[in-house]
């Protein structure tokens, strides 16, 4: 585990800092989760490509009604569905000490910095 991989398991969280606060590199969940789709794809290609399809043509209405839309509403609920379908609804674990590890990471890069001028003014 390095300060950057705060998670390294069961999917690998990186943290890195970025000139406004940090960026969280989930990679290997989205890995897990393409390979997931894949293999729905190769047991049920027509029902996984209907799948998102509709998908598709529910967030194109929900781009023109708005977001509070029915389509909106349904974009999200059948989004929710296939992600319960593949990977346990999108959700990470993080387990134990990592957590405070992540905490910890993440507080370090969220710390304000002194301008290097102002360090030792008081």
């Amino acid at each position: 585990m390095t300060d950057r991989t705060p998670v390294d398991g069961p999917f690998r969280i990186h943290v890195d800092p970025t000139p406004s606060g940090a960026t969280l590199d989930m990679s290997h969940y989205l890995h897990t989760l393409l390979v997931a789709l894949a293999h729905a794809a190769d047991e049920d290609g027509e029902s996984v490509l209907n799948d998102l399809v509709h998908i598709a043509e529910l967030d194109r209405s929900a781009g023109v009604q708005g977001p509070d839309s029915h389509a909106g509403h349904e974009r999200d609920e059948r989004v929710s569905d296939l992600l319960d379908e593949l990977v346990d609804g999108g959700r990470v674990p993080v387990y134990g000490v990592q957590v405070l590890r992540l905490a910890d990471r993440l507080r370090d890069i969220g710390q304000p910095k002194g301008l290097p001028g102002q360090r030792g003014a008081a």
